[in-house]
C-alpha cells in the first residue's frame, strides 16, 4: 500500500447565508441570465472526481503510482514525478475513508456555484485549474525538499483548487455573512478567508498536522489571487478585457 500525503480536506463546519445580490453580477464572458445549483463545470467535476474515486476502490495503487504527484528525484521504480501529475493528483483522493472527497467536493459546490454562475463557465474553469496547478508547482517544491531528508510521499486531493475557490469567494463577495456551524458565529466571507490562510500558514510552518498539505492550500490560494488580481488589471501584465468585480 503507497503511503500519500493528502492535501487536507475541507471542513465543511459553515453554512452560507442568502444574499439575492450574489446573482446580479455581470461578467465579460457572458450575461448571468439564470442561477443554476449545478452549473456545468462544477457538474463536471464532480462526476470526474467520484468516478476516479471508485476507480481508486480497485486501482488505489496504480492511479496513485502514475497520477499521484510525486517529488522530483524519486528512487522507487514505478513511481516518479511527471509533468502531468500538476492537474491529476486534484482527482486522486485519500480512500481511507469518505470524509477526504467529500468534504472537497461539498465545499468545491458551495462556494464554486455562485463564482461559476457570476464569472460563467470558461472563465470559472480556467480559474479553477490555475489554482490547482499552482497548488501542485508549491507542493512539488515542498515535497521534494522533504525528499531530500528522506521523506517521500505523493501528493493527492483537490483542496488546492478549493483553497483557489474560497478566495476567489472572499474576493468576490467579501461582504456575503457565512455561518460557522462550531461555534454557530456569523462572519463575513473576507474575515473567514484571512483566518483560515493564516491558519493554514500556522500549521505549515509548525508542522502541524504532516499529512496534510498546508503549503498546497497556500499556493491555490495565491495563485487564485494572482489570477484575480491580473483580470481586474491589476498586475504589470494587462489582461484584454478586465474583470471590474
Amino acid at each position: 500500500m503507497l503511503c500519500t500525503a493528502r492535501d487536507g480536506g475541507f471542513v465543511p463546519a459553515l453554512i452560507l447565508l442568502p444574499n439575492r445580490t450574489n446573482c446580479m453580477h455581470q461578467n465579460s464572458f457572458r450575461p448571468v441570465t439564470q442561477f443554476s445549483v449545478f452549473p456545468p463545470v462544477i457538474k463536471n467535476l464532480l462526476i470526474i472526481n467520484a468516478l476516479i474515486f471508485m476507480a481508486q476502490l480497485v486501482y488505489n495503487d496504480v492511479l496513485i503510482s502514475w497520477f499521484g504527484l510525486w517529488p522530483l528525484g524519486s528512487p522507487y521504480v514505478n513511481a516518479h514525478f511527471w509533468p502531468w501529475q500538476l492537474v491529476t493528483y486534484g482527482f486522486l483522493h485519500s480512500t481511507q475513508g469518505f470524509t477526504h472527497i467529500l468534504f472537497n467536493m461539498f465545499a468545491l459546490w458551495m462556494f464554486g456555484v455562485q463564482l461559476e454562475n457570476t464569472w460563467g463557465s470558461k472563465r470559472f474553469a480556467i480559474y479553477y485549474f490555475v489554482c490547482l496547478i499552482g497548488a501542485g508547482l508549491i507542493q512539488l517544491v515542498v515535497a521534494t525538499l522533504a525528499a531530500k531528508n528522506g521523506q517521500i510521499y505523493p501528493t493527492v486531493g483537490a483542496s488546492g483548487g478549493v483553497f483557489g475557490i474560497l478566495l476567489g469567494f472572499g474576493m468576490i463577495f467579501p461582504n456575503q455573512i457565512i455561518m460557522l456551524i462550531f461555534p454557530p458565529i456569523p462572519m463575513k466571507a473576507k474575515w473567514f478567508v484571512i483566518g483560515y490562510g493564516l491558519i493554514s500558514l500556522i500549521s505549515g510552518l509548525g508542522n502541524i498536522g504532516p499529512n496534510i498539505a498546508h503549503f498546497a492550500h497556500l499556493g491555490g490560494m495565491l495563485f487564485g489571487f494572482l489570477m484575480i488580481m491580473y483580470w481586474r488589471g491589476k498586475l504589470p501584465i494587462q489582461p484584454q478585457r478586465p474583470m471590474h468585480h
